[in-house]
């Protein structure tokens, strides 16, 4: 990695605990300072987030009923605008599940897009999503954004986790689809599974404590980290010296639908994995430290959403935040 100049850890986090947007402070003040959602510092940084910076602007954009641009156009036209878009951004940034204006948000996707097997479809209507346009990605991401907005206990948030536990595949060309398999779409179930569709999956398992996590959903992360780990994370698994996606080296911040090695890695160590399979993406998370101990944001949907949140190429608050917190949990900072 280049050398670190200069510039300690604390540094860092005091950066990020003093930025002026509040949803960064939010995250700084939970994920590195250690602070309960009941501090005053956090009561505060939550009460700002709402009411400035991007999760505002987002917010000031809803239509009344919940939904973003169209009610019926909630993922492909209104690609990164619309409502599944947003809906996952405000997770992202820690938006307040309680508020109104969030709650209504999931509450339409629920409806529109969530199908009656559980899972999320990309098409839909006051019906629910249809059973063609269900994606692993999108119910992985769909839920893990409600369980962040507290809905643990809804038993649609249950059901959605229920579909991934009983129909996220973790084969890499390994054999056919199970007998009686539902879905036949190639690019999420092909010859290998999608491996965003897998991270994603994943991604929502990590949100439940392990103690509070069923004996199916326990399985399902074993399986898919292992299928994760096989793969040193971004590779190929049948020959892991060559990069599976080169975008996946492309450390950013928003995610969606695409992953990154760094969105790998904290999957990984939150579902507890402390593995060598992982040295690969932790090398690679190290090699792209500047040398002011901070990290760029290559991939940041500047332009596309419906507010800039960091500019594409620019030192990242986010992916540093991010980094940092992975580093620490695996102490590989100096």
């Amino acid at each position: 990695m280049p050398p670190v100049e200069s510039i300690s850890e604390r540094d860092l986090v005091n950066w990020l605990v003093s930025s002026h947007d509040p949803t960064v402070r939010l995250a700084a003040l939970k994920e590195l300072e250690g602070f309960g959602d009941s501090e005053p510092e956090v009561v505060k940084a939550q009460r700002e987030s709402m009411k400035t910076g991007p999760i505002s602007k987002i917010l000031s954009k809803q239509c009344p009923g919940g939904f973003w641009e169209k009610e019926e156009d909630f993922y492909i036209n209104s690609k990164y605008k619309g409502t599944v878009w947003n809906v996952n951004l405000l997770a992202q940034l820690g938006a307040d599940g309680s508020d109104p204006r969030v709650r209504s948000a999931a509450e339409f996707l629920l409806k529109w897009s969530q199908h009656e097997s559980g899972g999320f479809g990309y098409h839909g209507s006051a019906e629910g999503g249809t059973t063609a346009s269900l994606l692993p990605c999108l119910t992985g991401n769909l839920v893990w954004s409600m369980l962040r907005f507290g809905m643990k206990d809804d038993a649609r948030v249950q059901s959605g986790l229920d579909w991934i536990v009983k129909y996220q595949r973790f084969d890499d060309n390994e054999g056919a689809a199970p007998k009686g398999w539902p879905y036949k779409r190639e690019d999420c179930w092909g010859k290998h599974s999608c491996h965003m569709g897998v991270v994603k999956s994943l991604k929502a398992i990590s949100v439940i404590p392990p103690d509070e996590r069923s004996i199916d959903q326990n399985r399902a992360a074993y399986a898919g980290a292992e299928h994760m780990l096989k793969h040193h994370l971004y590779k190929r698994s049948h020959d892991p010296a060559v990069i599976a996606k080169t975008r996946w080296t492309q450390l950013g911040f928003p995610l969606f639908w695409d992953t990154d090695a760094l969105e790998m890695l904290e999957v990984i160590t939150d579902l507890g994995y402390r593995d060598e399979r992982m040295e690969d993406a932790i090398d690679l998370l190290l090699s792209k430290r500047m040398p002011d101990g901070s990290w760029k944001n290559e991939r940041s949907y500047s332009g596309r959403l419906l507010t800039t949140i960091e500019k594409q190429g620019a030192r990242s608050q986010w992916v540093t935040l991010k980094a940092l917190v992975v580093l620490r949990k695996l102490d590989r900072l100096d």
